[in-house]
């Protein structure tokens, strides 16, 4: 578990706090509470004991800050509770009330490093001080925990990143071990097995505290006598390299594996993938490569699956490309322009059918195929002349192919488009061959800033009066209204790609001019690009 759980509950300058007030006087204890204003000072909880043996009890199971104790009290004196409340609550400031002037209980005192002590009868200006003075003691404390805790974990992180590369310098890594305090890492005989989680998107998005997982999967680890040290990569990476006296077993693993998963669910889609389990600290960054190879199989595989060799080993080679499948792109593109639907139905099924189960195939090279068959799909809407409607949403190709998390989402999209295909291919009336080859020159040149009419006009051989004319008794639109409307509705696109910023998306869509681009847009659809933006994430 990270050291730094339950110091980020609260800024360290305004933490709340509880105080226990243990004495065997009730009119001691009654007379405290009303005649100071706590809420003044941050206390927000104030705890009572009548003696030492329930004030133990009170303090193990509230955890107060501050404990303003009496020192001789029957069954258990003051001096006696705090000296076992030590190890339970080693942060927790002491302040002694004693009607006697003894000096040994004030040596007692000093060495309970008590904050102050007080003689009765009380004073609650004096007692008021006297928690103060705790309570900048208590912060403190919390501060050097704090810089302790995050020099820990700095260190930690360190380490793991460096497990993740060859290793040049093993005296390195055994620094880090020693610094850490675990020299126990650089036994020969200790086990690493290293597991990735790939997200879709970062943890940041999904409004989780990343060290909360953490928290989360070192506690559950702990029962199988297991540790982890931890370090993110590239926001969507995060690897968890285990380790422990004794290798996991493989029961153990799917546990551990599935439990991890559990835990990134709030995150969105994720997959994951287990190394082999190595020996010696030195081959750490094995087990850490076959991870990552076996994280490039998990693209076959339902997103939440944890891929280990085995799971790999269970699997039947699949046999020889079926006939059909032996120039996918020309057979899938030969019933596109016949409309044979079914056709287009039974080709997609086989295709899934074989590449996910077959895994000796890259997902880089399923991409490239993939890549073929969306083209094949939009030169078939071309030469068909089947027309989407322009609110449709058409992402890129590219980012369609990018933003799929697994096999099974790039095909579901494929199939998705090929039946609007159809429908569309239904629902179409043959366009006017001028008007196709004119949206045909807008769709291919609209992010020119310098396409005007005559450039349209040009194109299709006609003057750029007539062009006006016939397009918009054919479309009931301007040539300038459906030229802005289709930046308009390619800008929306982009803008739910995070990955580009507003003023790239201006000029991808014609406008050098980032305000009036910000203009149009909203008289366009009603919001600014970055309200849209925000509309949609």
């Amino acid at each position: 578990m990270s050291d730094l759980q339950g110091y980020e509950l609260y800024p360290i300058g305004e933490l709340s706090m509880k105080l226990l007030i243990v004495d065997d006087e009730e009119l001691t204890r009654t007379g405290l509470i009303s005649s100071i204003d706590w809420d003044s000072l941050g206390i927000t909880e104030i705890l009572q004991a009548d003696d030492g043996v329930n004030g133990l009890e009170m303090a193990r199971l509230h955890k107060p800050e501050i404990i303003l104790c009496d020192v001789r009290m029957p069954r258990m004196t003051g001096i006696a509770m705090l000296e076992r409340l030590e190890k339970i609550l080693p942060d927790c400031v002491p302040i002694f009330m004693s009607g006697y002037s003894d000096k040994e209980y004030l040596k007692a005192a000093i060495k309970l490093k008590a904050v102050n002590y007080i003689e009765k009868p009380l004073h609650p200006e004096e007692v008021r001080d006297a928690v103060l003075e705790a309570q900048s003691l208590y912060r403190q404390k919390l501060r050097s925990h704090r810089g302790e805790a995050l020099h820990s974990q700095e260190t930690a992180t360190r380490l793991a990143q460096k497990l993740t590369l060859p290793p040049s310098d093993n005296s390195e890594i055994a620094d880090l071990c020693l610094e850490l305090g675990q020299p126990e890492l650089l036994d020969p005989d200790m086990n690493f097995t290293s597991i990735i989680v790939k997200l879709n998107s970062g943890v940041e998005s999904s409004g989780i505290f990343l060290e909360d997982i953490l928290n989360d999967i070192s506690c559950f680890l702990e029962h199988y006598h297991l540790k982890c040290l931890f370090v993110e990569k590239r926001v969507q990476y995060l690897v968890h390299h285990i380790y422990g006296s004794n290798a996991p077993s493989p029961t153990t693993l799917s546990a551990v594996g599935s439990y991890i998963s559990r835990q990134y669910d709030c995150c969105g889609k994720h997959l994951i993938a287990a190394g082999n389990t190595v020996t010696d600290i030195s081959r750490v960054y094995q087990s850490y490569a076959s991870a990552v190879i076996l994280l490039q199989n998990c693209f076959f595989f339902p997103e939440k699956t944890f891929l280990t060799e085995n799971t790999i080993k269970q699997l039947s080679p699949k046999g020889p490309v079926p006939d059909s499948l032996q120039s996918p792109e020309n057979t899938f593109s030969k019933y596109l322009l016949a409309g044979e639907e079914t056709h287009c139905v039974q080709f997609l099924e086989e295709l899934f059918r074989y590449y996910s189960c077959n895994h000796t195939f890259m997902p880089n090279q399923i991409r490239d195929l993939y890549y073929q068959l969306f083209n094949a799909l939009s030169s078939s809407r071309k030469k068909n002349q089947v027309e989407s409607g322009l609110h449709e949403k058409q992402d890129l190709i590219m980012d369609t192919l990018n933003n799929a998390f697994t096999y099974e989402e790039l095909h579901e999209s494929l199939k998705e488009k090929t039946a609007q295909y159809f429908e569309d291919a239904r629902n179409s009336q043959p366009e006017n061959s001028t008007i196709f080859m004119i949206k045909d020159y807008i769709s291919r040149n609209y992010m020119n800033d310098t396409l005007s009419v005559k450039d349209i006009s040009s194109h299709v051989y006609l003057s750029a009066s007539y062009v006006c004319t016939f397009f918009k008794s054919e479309t009931g639109q301007t040539l300038n209204q459906y030229l802005t409307e289709y930046r308009m509705e390619k800008a929306k696109q982009l803008l739910s790609d995070p990955r580009y910023k507003i003023s790239e998306i201006s000029s991808k869509v014609g406008y050098t001019d980032g305000n009036y681009f910000g203009k149009s847009f909203k008289k366009y659809s009603g919001f600014s690009p970055s309200e849209y933006r925000e509309k949609m994430s």
